[in-house]
C-alpha cells in the first residue's frame, strides 16, 4: 500500500509517497481502509521537529515514527479479536496515528461510526478541530447560555466549529477573522464579526466572558484587557515563532501568572476521549454542527496541503482525498 513518510525532520520537501507493508490488527485494533484524512497544525509541527521541545517526544535527530495524519475516516477492513464495537465494512471517523495511507491499523477506542449523512471526507474534516473546540468552549471556557464569547481564528479548523458549538450552547458569539471571511463566519452563526484588518478586538470598549484564542497574534495583557473581571480566557495553539517552545511559550507565560489575576487563565492542548466523540457524532447526525472544508488534496499532494495550512488562511479544514 502507499503511504507519505519521513525519515528527517524539515519543510514539506521532506515528505514523500512510498511503498509500505500493510499491517495486521492487534487485539484492541481494526484494520482501517482509508478513504479520507485532514490536516492539522500538530502535522507540520512534527514534519519540522518544530518548537524543539517536541523533539523529545517525537526523536532528538530524526523522528522516531515515520508517518503523519491523525484525522481519519474510512471503511474497516478488518477487527482484532477483542474489539467488539465494529465489523467490517463499517464506515468510521476518528483519530489514529498515519492517517496519510491507503490504510492504517488503529485503536478501536479512538473511533466512532461515521454520520450516514457524511461524506467521509467531511468526517475527516471533524476529529482534533471540532474536539478541540468543544473541550475548550464547554470543559476549559466553562462556557454558559447569555454569556459573550469572542472566537479568535473564527474561520480556521478549530474557529469554524466553536463558532458554532458556541451558538448552540447559546452565547452571544463574537468571531473575529479577515475580510474574506467575514460572511461564512456570520454564516456559521456568529452574531458579531470582526475583521482584525480594520479593527483589533483588544482596543475595543466590548468585554467577553470567555475568549478561545486559536491564533495567539495578541500579548497576554492585551487579550485580558478583553475579558471581563472574571472573564476566562482559553488559549488553543498559537504561532510556532520561539524555537524552542513555539505555542507553548503563550501557554506557559499564562500558568505563570494565573494565581496573581482574577481571571482564568487557561491554555489547553485537545486529548481524544471517546465520548467526546460521540458527543460530536451525534450533533453531526442532527446537523448542529456542520464541517467547513476549504480545499481538497490527493494522498501524493500531502506535501502541498500542509504547505498551505502553515500560510496560516485556510477556511476551515483542508482534507486528504484518497482514490476509492
Amino acid at each position: 500500500m502507499k503511504a507519505i513518510v519521513y525519515t528527517d525532520y524539515g519543510p514539506p520537501e521532506v515528505l514523500r509517497l512510498a511503498e509500505v507493508s500493510k499491517s495486521t490488527p492487534k487485539e484492541d485494533e481494526v484494520l482501517l481502509e482509508i478513504w479520507a484524512a485532514s490536516v492539522n497544525p500538530l502535522d507540520w509541527h512534527f514534519m519540522r521537529g518544530s518548537p524543539y521541545f517536541l523533539r523529545l517526544m517525537a526523536g532528538l535527530r530524526q523522528p522516531k515514527v515515520n508517518r503523519l495524519g491523525v484525522d481519519v475516516a474510512g471503511v474497516v477492513e478488518a477487527v482484532g479479536r477483542n474489539v467488539t464495537q465494529f465489523q467490517p465494512g463499517d464506515g468510521v471517523f476518528g483519530v489514529c496515528r498515519g492517517a496519510f495511507a491507503e490504510s492504517v491499523c488503529a485503536p478501536a477506542k479512538g473511533l466512532v461510526r461515521k454520520p450516514a449523512n457524511l461524506t467521509f471526507e467531511q468526517a475527516a474534516a471533524v476529529p482534533i478541530a471540532a474536539i478541540s473546540a468543544l473541550k475548550g468552549l464547554r470543559d476549559k471556557g466553562q462556557l454558559q447560555r447569555g454569556q459573550k464569547v469572542l472566537i479568535n481564528g473564527a474561520a480556521g479548523g478549530v474557529g469554524t466549529f466553536a463558532v458554532q458549538l458556541a451558538r448552540m450552547f447559546g452565547a452571544d458569539v463574537t468571531g473575529v477573522c479577515r475580510t474574506r471571511n467575514v460572511e461564512l463566519v456570520r454564516s456559521l452563526g456568529a452574531a458579531h464579526v470582526i475583521d482584525y484588518t480594520k479593527e483589533n478586538f483588544t482596543q475595543s470598549e466590548q468585554r467577553y466572558d470567555v475568549i478561545l484564542d486559536t491564533v495567539g497574534n495578541h500579548s497576554l495583557s492585551d487579550c485580558r484587557r478583553a475579558l471581563t473581571a472574571a472573564g476566562t480566557l482559553v488559549m488553543v495553539g498559537g504561532p510556532n515563532t520561539r524555537r524552542w517552545l513555539g505555542p507553548m511559550s503563550g501557554m506557559l507565560t499564562s500558568l505563570v501568572c494565573a494565581p496573581f489575576v482574577s481571571q482564568k487563565l487557561r491554555p489547553f492542548l485537545a486529548h481524544l476521549h471517546g465520548d467526546d466523540l460521540n458527543v460530536l457524532r451525534e450533533l453531526l447526525e442532527t446537523g448542529k454542527i456542520v464541517p467547513s472544508i476549504d480545499r481538497s488534496y490527493s494522498l501524493q499532494e500531502v506535501p502541498a496541503a500542509i504547505r498551505y495550512l502553515e500560510e496560516g488562511h485556510a477556511r476551515g479544514k483542508v482534507v486528504i482525498t484518497m482514490s476509492t
